[in-house]
C-alpha cells in the first residue's frame, strides 16, 4: 500500500512555470506506476500525465504534451510534474496517483486504473 502527498500548487501568471511534487509513502514505490490529473470547477477529473515504474516510459494528454513533463525519484519515493508555458485552461485541482504495476498494466491513462490518490493541490493560472 502506499500513501500519496501533493505539493507544490500555487497562483502562477500566464506563460510561468509550477513544479507539483507527490511524496510516496510505502516500500514498493518502486513498483508501482505513477500518473497525474487533474480536475477543474464543474468538470470531469482528467488525465494529465503518466510515468511506469522505472521512470522510462511516459505518457502525455495531448493539451499539456510538450509543455509538462513527468519524472520520478523512486531513491526519494518522489514524483513530479514540472509544468511550463502556463495558460489559465491549466487551472484545476492537481491529483498524483499510483498503483502497482502488473504484467498487462505498466502506466495508466484512466482513473480508473489507480487505487491510490493523494488529496490534491490547487493551481490555479492567471491571464
Amino acid at each position: 500500500q502506499v500513501q500519496l502527498v501533493e505539493s507544490g500548487g500555487g497562483l502562477v501568471q500566464a506563460g510561468g512555470s509550477l513544479r507539483l511534487s507527490c511524496a510516496a509513502s510505502g516500500r514498493t514505490f518502486s513498483t508501482y506506476y505513477v500518473g497525474w490529473f487533474r480536475q477543474a470547477p464543474g468538470k470531469e477529473r482528467e488525465f494529465v500525465a503518466t510515468i511506469g515504474w522505472s521512470g522510462i516510459r511516459t505518457s502525455y494528454a495531448g493539451s499539456v504534451k510538450g509543455r509538462f513533463t513527468i519524472s520520478r525519484d523512486n531513491a526519494e519515493k518522489m514524483a513530479y510534474l514540472q509544468m511550463n508555458s502556463l495558460k489559465p485552461e491549466d487551472t484545476a485541482v492537481y491529483y498524483c496517483a499510483a498503483d502497482q504495476s502488473t504484467t498487462t498494466r505498466i502506466m495508466g491513462t484512466r482513473s480508473t486504473e489507480y487505487d491510490y490518490w493523494g488529496q490534491g493541490t490547487q493551481v490555479t493560472v492567471s491571464s
